[in-house]
């Protein structure tokens, strides 16, 4: 470990983390000029008290310096950024990106809170969709300022704002985001690898076209054959009663913490819901059939996305269409859309821009980088399938996943959905993890995945990284780790990952 390490971490003392008193400040963030750019707003802010947008008080906040960019690197983009700075002698001497979530469009302050409190200077967009996702529509620009640019040029503009108040550039940059977040924490990794020495890519939404794709498939789906919430809590319970035999004996019958399957595991769930269920049609098991095996292309039967992972809910498979509307426009009925001809065109449209997918992590690799993934088997808004699938081939790329697992560490969540499940509920600083990893070599292993009901714990696990697992040993009442099973999951054909638009 070197010292350097050492004292970035620990963040001693100002003067060791921030160089020489009396650089930069408040004034010299004024008199920036930011390329394709200009500073709309930067002040000192010492309110200790922040009510942010949902209503909720945030009380004793350390003093911090607000800056607010408009970016426009071409007609028809319109990019805004924020950035909160801590006070110099609060600095911990790093930059973090934060992500956005959905369609973006608005900057939640609420962000920045534990971010100041541990001495980030920090900075979020809202990635150019402001003021509302229908700016995309027949849109170019926005769809690579959603896609990939608006954070790129965030980091490089935040990053002269943190030089210029500081006096001095940041020791390491961070990126975190989850959802929409995790396709800009991706993107940066694979299009920039020089913005970021760690990124944390939460439940991440990389695989972008092929996920709105199985979004409409859901959604068509269930406008013609819906499910009362009585008959979806059936239909959970019995993916939660067939999967049970894999499962570790804390969690079997509860939850499904692996749910990969075969087309017979899906007959057997389907099967045994209709037992479970005798208001369950043959059309709901036709439903459920296709569902579960994901969408496919109506001409050539190619794998558009995976499908509806067992025991997660249904409410949140679907909707998110407004891709669609950038591509065909407001009025198209989206009940028309065909998985032919009509996907094929929004691929070749959108999927340049937005789908984070190159395998190719080599640079970002050699500049040291460090990347955790995390994924909830429960989350059937964005399923773990393509975040595994995308892991295998960047180790097929690097040869194997020990080779991959030196940068990059991939774990599925037993029973988290896109935020609290039925299963874990609370995992360790994944961030600090990040932070610990790229400045002191300490590369994280098993996670403590804890179940809270209230204040109540329910139970504890270990979360191994992919393709790692875990098993219980009733004799010694301990876990154990074990190589688990590889790949598994249905594989995106390859045309509905174009490469990327330079």
């Amino acid at each position: 470990m070197s010292g350097k390490s050492v004292v970035s971490l620990l963040a001693l003392s100002a003067a060791t983390v921030l160089g020489a008193a009396g650089e930069g400040g408040l004034e010299a963030v004024r008199a920036l000029k930011i390329e394709n750019g200009v500073i709309q707003r930067a002040e000192a802010v010492a309110d200790s008290a922040f009510i942010d947008r949902d209503g909720r008080e945030h009380r004793e906040l350390p003093p911090r310096t607000v800056v607010r960019l408009l970016l426009r690197p071409a007609e028809g983009s319109n990019i805004n950024v924020e950035i909160w700075l801590p006070a110099a002698e609060r600095w911990n001497g790093r930059f973090l990106g934060l992500g956005n979530g959905g369609a973006a469009g608005s900057i939640n302050p609420a962000v920045f809170i534990g971010p100041l409190r541990s001495g980030y200077a920090a900075a979020t967009t809202d990635m150019g969709t402001a003021p509302n996702a229908d700016s995309g529509i027949g849109n170019k620009e926005v769809w690579k300022d959603f896609g990939y640019r608006a954070t790129h040029l965030m980091t490089v503009a935040a990053k002269r704002v943190v030089r210029a108040y500081y006096g001095r550039e940041p020791e390491f940059s961070y990126f975190s985001g989850g959802s929409t977040g995790g396709q800009q924490a991706l993107q940066e990794a694979q299009r920039y690898p020089e913005d970021y020495d760690g990124i944390l890519a939460q439940v991440p939404a990389h695989c972008r076209t092929p996920l709105h794709a199985y979004f409409l498939w859901n959604y068509r789906i269930f406008r013609e054959c819906p499910f009362t919430e009585a008959q979806e809590a059936n239909v959970i319970a019995a993916g939660n009663e067939y999967m049970a035999s894999r499962e570790l004996p804390q969690t079997a019958g509860k939850l499904v913490s692996d749910p990969r399957c075969t087309p017979q595991d899906i007959e057997a769930v389907v099967a045994l819901a209709l037992k479970k269920d005798p208001t369950l049609t043959a059309k709901h098991a036709e439903a459920l059939r296709r569902l579960f095996g994901g969408p496919v292309h109506a001409v050539t039967g190619e794998r558009i996305f995976d499908g509806l992972p067992f025991g997660s809910t249904f409410g949140i498979a679907h909707g998110n269409l407004y891709l669609f509307h950038w591509v065909f426009g407001k009025e198209r009925d989206l009940m028309t859309i065909d998985f032919g001809k009509d996907i094929d065109t929004y691929t070749a449209e959108l999927g340049p821009y937005l789908n984070a997918d190159n395998p190719d992590l080599r640079a970002f690799e050699r500049r040291g980088g460090k990347l955790i993934m995390v994924s909830g088997s429960a989350d059937s808004c964005v399923p773990y399938h393509a975040s595994l699938d995308y892991y295998e081939r960047v180790a097929e790329l690097f040869g194997s996943p020990e080779r991959v697992r030196e940068f990059c560490r991939f774990y599925i969540v037993p029973g988290m959905s896109h935020g609290p499940g039925p299963g874990v509920n609370r995992l360790p600083d994944l961030l600090k993890l990040v932070v610990e990893w790229r400045e002191l070599g300490t590369a994280p292993e098993g996670l403590a995945g804890r179940r809270y009901e209230g204040d109540r714990p329910v139970f504890e696990i270990p979360v191994y990284p992919y393709p790692e697992k875990a098993v219980y040993d009733a004799q010694r009442r301990e876990f154990r780790k074990i190589s688990g099973p590889r790949g598994g999951v249905g594989r995106v054909a390859e045309r509905f990952l174009p490469p990327a638009e330079e």
